[in-house]
């Protein structure tokens, strides 16, 4: 198929769009947006996403932005892969964990470099920083108790829900949270660098 184009941005989410592309077999040209150098903020990247922020996927249609309906495309490109399950209970069961990465954790781990999104003076970005630990964790003792079933979210087979939990979670020692009291994301985290998928994307040097 004619190939499409990820603009993403180191260690940011939208490498879970590159995962499921790799999981996917298909073909992508990647595109880096340097956010050292505001590169997101300047008119030729907002020409694309006037949101100013990755991931951003061209394609033959169009410009797909938010990374849930990326991952959603691909999967439906793609559907040989089988990244979303077909019995609809268990659809949604992903789903359920990619709307509570998107909607919770997410939000709790840009409070720690992205406070002028909710508040304007210096001591609440100050205070909302302090607070991520704590909501970091008490997200993952969520995901531990709640969404994983084996050792990918579903039990056995991978999903769209273990690429953007898997990035997810590669900022959880940056936000001062250890991994390894969560016995199941740990594990979960392993078998997800066993991956070709995630070593591909790692020895590009994007995570």
């Amino acid at each position: 198929m004619w190939g499409m184009r990820l603009y993403l941005a180191r260690g940011t989410i939208s490498i879970a769009v590159a995962i499921a592309l790799e999981e996917a077999g298909l073909d992508y040209a990647p595109e880096l947006v340097d956010f050292s150098s505001a590169a997101q903020t300047r008119p030729a990247y907002l020409a694309i996403n006037p949101k100013g922020r990755v991931p951003s996927l061209i394609t033959p249609d169009g410009v797909l932005t938010e990374t849930g309906a990326i991952l959603e495309y691909i999967a439906a490109l793609a559907p040989e892969a089988q990244l979303i399950p077909k019995p609809a209970f268990e659809a949604a069961k992903m789903r359920e964990v990619m709307y509570f990465i998107a909607s919770t954790l997410h939000v709790n781990h840009a409070h720690k470099m992205r406070g002028h999104r909710w508040a304007d003076q210096e001591a609440s970005f100050a205070d909302m920083r302090a607070k991520v630990p704590q909501t970091m964790r008490a997200a993952c003792a969520y995901l531990e108790v709640e969404a994983m079933r084996g050792p990918f979210v579903l039990g056995e087979r991978v999903s769209l829900a273990d690429a953007y939990l898997f990035v997810a979670c590669t900022w959880l020692a940056g936000d001062e949270v250890d991994v390894t009291g969560f016995p199941k994301l740990y594990a979960f985290m392993a078998a997800m660098e066993g991956r070709a998928s995630v070593r591909a994307v790692r020895a590009r040097g994007w995570l």
